[in-house]
């Protein structure tokens, strides 16, 4: 194995396959310095001022000169503004031919598939997320393991609470977001039924999240408030009360063949670091390209984290009306951090840039190559239900928890996650699956990823054979195997929807 690796005949650095010491030589070069494994070194003299090209792509400008063999990172890159070349749907292929596999799903009545068989509770405001919680309690596993022992096929009751729902203007953004959310959950396939908690004087009303949303109580969605019920402790009887009526018939369902067509994965990278953009990202996209062969979907997110790499999705765009929607996305992000008087290079990370990521667009190149290579359908905002097949983008921060209840609120029935600094997450309703970037990860965290990526920087495995293998693992997971997080019992404290607006 090279020390190094070349990802374009063009590019002005290689990556550091393991930590290199002064003296190596790579590619005739002579390493100067320390180099990290993950990081850059320069591959030529670069002057002040030029650009460094990772992917062939513009990952940020010299600010000083760069010898050849010098560590490339924060000290000698920065940001700077360059032109994209949109070039709206240059990129667009001919549908790949179709392909059949199958997954053990759950039919609903509706017609839609389940990977997972959830009862949930939902809290309107932060101020009745303590009942929500005391019913989830009381079906515990862990704390009440008599209380599903009855209900095999019923695969937990869970709350999923927030921090907001009140101080907020009624009609604005803010307020839209939280109802476009709470009523993607609360028709979630991977729920058979909901409860929603209120208090009753907040600012998200009940009837009014109903009505705005289109949704009215029946069997499956029952909602009630605090101070009508009496208070806290009458409300936690009547919740557990309700799902122990609703238990018997969650628990008659059963798990059949399905087309994999069914099958919604949200696209998320947290943790990220140097090899993020060569094993683990474009492994998913391998995976991601399969499954939109198969008829499934997949939703890729996070815009402040495909900043800069914008433009190799809009020349993947079906039409312009789809790739001009993606770009005003891009312009309101950029409105919105200056006027919380942010910028879009406040990513990567701390931990990114141990990583051996330097700027925003270094990491935004290997974020994008979680989406794969299939045209753009459509363009979503943030949780909206997503109804095109294929490859599509919803607009979601890129803070992990926020984008992937963004996601799910829009269908997403299965989340991947790509990691190369060992990020913790789970994301009740739906399963979410770790894949780690390098070996190193994967070795000292095994317990909570469930595939090594790190395979391909190895030269183990090639990105197509790993895509495969993530490709099955969906349907495994899909068809009800769990997952790492699932196993330790992540998943509702990871329900965030996106706060915007003043709180008041």
């Amino acid at each position: 194995m090279t020390p190094f690796i070349r990802l374009h005949p063009a590019d002005d650095v290689l990556i550091a396959r393991r930590q290199l010491v002064g003296g190596t030589t790579v590619e005739d070069i002579i390493v100067k310095g320390l180099i990290p494994a993950g990081h850059k070194i320069a591959t030529r003299a670069i002057a002040a001022g030029e650009p460094v090209r990772r992917y062939n792509q513009i990952i940020g400008f010299a600010s000083k000169p760069i010898a050849p063999g010098e560590h490339v990172h924060t000290h000698n890159l920065e940001m700077g503004n360059f032109e994209r070349d949109y070039a709206f749907g240059a990129d667009v292929k001919a549908a790949p031919a179709k392909r059949e596999a199958t997954f053990m799903g759950i039919k609903r009545a509706d017609g839609r598939v389940a990977t997972r068989n959830y009862i949930g509770i939902l809290s309107s405001v932060n101020c009745s997320a303590t009942a929500a919680r005391a019913i989830a309690d009381y079906f515990s596993r862990q704390n009440h393991p008599e209380a599903l022992a009855e209900f095999p096929n019923v695969d937990g009751v869970v709350a999923l609470t927030h921090g907001t729902g009140c101080g907020m203007d009624t009609e604005g953004l803010g307020m839209q977001i939280l109802e476009r959310t709470l009523a993607g959950y609360a028709t979630h396939a991977n729920f058979w039924g909901v409860l929603v908690v209120g208090l009753g004087c907040e600012s998200n009303q009940i009837n009014a999240w109903l009505a705005h949303s289109s949704l009215r109580e029946g069997e499956t969605l029952k909602v009630f408030n605090i101070q009508d019920t009496g208070g806290t402790r009458k409300t936690v009887e009547k919740g557990i009360a309700l799902i122990k009526a609703m238990l018997p018939q969650a628990n008659d369902v059963k798990r059949e063949p399905c087309s994999a067509s069914h099958i919604t994965i949200g696209l998320q990278c947290g943790g990220s670091d140097g090899y993020s953009g060569i094993s683990a990202n474009p492994a998913l996209g391998a995976a991601v390209d399969l499954l939109v062969a198969h008829g499934g979907t997949a939703i890729l997110s996070e815009t402040p984290e495909i900043y800069g790499a914008e433009h190799l999705l809009t020349r993947r765009a079906v039409n312009r009306e789809v790739g001009d929607k993606l770009i005003a996305r891009i312009k309101w992000w950029e409105h919105y951090t200056e006027v919380n008087e942010g910028e879009m290079n406040n990513n990567p990370s701390p931990g990114n840039k141990a990583g051996g990521l330097t700027t925003i667009l270094e990491k935004s190149l290997g974020a994008v190559a979680k989406g794969g290579t299939t045209n753009l359908q459509a363009v979503y905002e943030y949780a909206e239900p997503v109804t095109a097949h294929g490859f599509v983008y919803m607009d979601t921060p890129g803070y992990d928890p926020v984008s992937a209840t963004g996601q799910v609120a829009g269908g997403a029935n299965v989340i991947c996650f790509t990691t190369g600094r060992g990020s913790a997450y789970g994301c009740a309703p739906s399963p979410s699956l770790k894949l780690a970037t390098n070996s190193a990860l994967w070795q000292r965290q095994e317990e909570d990823m469930d595939i090594n990526c790190g395979e391909v920087i190895d030269g183990q495995a090639t990105v197509q054979e790993m895509g495969q293998r993530i490709f099955e693992m969906v349907l495994a997971a899909a068809s009800g195997a769990r997952t790492k997080s699932e196993l330790h019992g992540y998943g509702q404290n990871e329900f965030v929807p996106w706060q915007v607006g003043a709180t008041m």
